[in-house]
């Protein structure tokens, strides 16, 4: 009969090989072996409880038959607090979604809320957590707790939360109606050719793929402009890569070409259309032609367009810029973009676990830059400033003395 010690060691040795299952059941024949008093011998040499040892016994003896590529059956072990309060996790991404924020390069979200205030908002609903709990969830959720660093965007603008919370309202409200809500901008330009791309991918040992020193024009190849358009209501991309000028005309025909092609197939009694887009840019909330174009997209298609622009300093957090431009540069990191037709099948075989899909397609069209509107022109574009900030949240109508 083995001593303790010795049972001891043996489970040690064998540890690193051995999941739940395993466990119970060497601890089981361990017992068996021992006889009369086995399984308290057993359990005091390594800990494991009586009751373990007993179902390993029972597995031995085959009174209790489990798939032997389980390790427990089906059902077993502590119910998630999640599973035991559905719309737990609603509640505290309802909580969290005005005020978070994300990097453009990451996935990972942070917010401003402490986990303990968090906490006391959900108690106040009716749910039974603690902030610990609070903290787990947000884990789960791909949130993190960061500091805060420094930006060269300028100093925050007073309006800047209140903002957050009315775009966040108009989204919310777009949604419920089942109209559709969508995210634009303009990612980084990148040269097309035989140039050094950021990051790592998978090749032989020491055979790295070969690109140029330095990072000058091709003119024969050009460069390439991504516009893309991100659907707030169903986790769908779409990609313009443009080959001329970034200007607002290329990406309202980026915003129409979403339209007829995903837009009315996924919203056929849409009314309105609500876009989120930054205060810069071909859509900057300053830029006559961005609203002259919208004004034309409004009759071309009959929506009510309205547009609420990202406060000042804040283009980084745009919806788009997370939850669509972050995975794209993921997918094509460490590989040259030899030419259009690769950029274009990189950015659309981007895909996450959370069921994103990406469209993409080439936009050859001209787009000339320094066009300018007349005063009488600008008199023609059928638009009504919000009571908030009519700077950056408005609405443009169907107007049919538009040209």
């Amino acid at each position: 009969m083995g001593s303790e010690q010795e049972i001891r060691a043996k489970y040690r040795a064998l540890l690193p090989a051995m999941d739940e299952r395993h466990r119970r059941m060497w601890a089981g024949a361990e017992a068996r072996a021992l006889g009369r008093g086995g399984i308290a011998v057993v359990a005091r040499a390594i800990g494991l409880a009586r009751n373990t040892i007993v179902r390993g016994l029972a597995e031995l003896a085959q009174k209790k038959t489990l798939d032997p590529s389980r390790v427990r059956r089906s059902g077993a072990g502590r119910k998630r607090t999640t599973v035991l309060v559905p719309g737990l996790t609603t509640a505290l991404e309802d909580l969290v979604e005005p005020v978070t924020r994300g990097d453009p390069e990451s996935p990972l979200r942070w917010t401003c809320k402490s986990t303990r205030r968090l906490a006391e908002e959900l108690n106040a609903q009716g749910y039974e957590v603690s902030h610990t709990l609070v903290a787990g969830l947000l884990h789960d959720l791909e949130y993190s707790l960061q500091a805060n660093r420094k930006t060269l965007e300028g100093a925050s603008h007073p309006d800047r939360n209140a903002q957050f919370e009315h775009i966040n309202e108009a989204v919310t409200t777009q949604l419920k109606r089942g109209q559709p809500a969508i995210s634009v901008d303009t990612k980084k330009k990148e040269l097309v050719g035989r140039f050094k791309n950021g990051g790592r991918a998978w090749r032989p040992q020491g055979n790295p793929e070969q690109v140029k020193v330095h990072d000058f024009l091709d003119p024969a190849k050009g460069k390439a402009i991504p516009y893309g358009v991100y659907d707030l209501g169903r986790n769908l991309g779409w990609v313009s890569v443009g080959v001329d000028h970034d200007t607002a005309a290329f990406a309202v025909a980026t915003i129409r070409r979403w339209w007829r092609e995903l837009g009315r197939k996924h919203y056929p009694r849409a009314k309105s259309l609500l876009i989120t887009a930054d205060r810069g840019g071909s859509n900057g909330s300053r830029l006559r032609l961005w609203k002259w174009e919208l004004q034309k997209l409004a009759r071309q298609t009959g929506l009510i367009i309205s547009v609420c622009h990202l406060p000042p300093g804040t283009s980084k957090w745009n919806k788009i810029e997370h939850r669509l431009f972050s995975f794209i540069s993921q997918n094509w990191r460490g590989q040259p973009l030899l030419n259009h037709a690769a950029i274009v099948s990189l950015i659309a075989g981007t895909r996450t676990k959370a069921g994103l899909k990406v469209r993409c397609v080439l936009d050859t069209h001209k787009y000339p830059k320094d066009l300018k509107l007349t005063a009488q022109q600008m008199t023609t574009i059928n638009l009504k400033p919000n009571p908030f900030h009519g700077d950056w949240n408005y609405v443009i109508a169907p107007h049919r003395n538009t040209k």
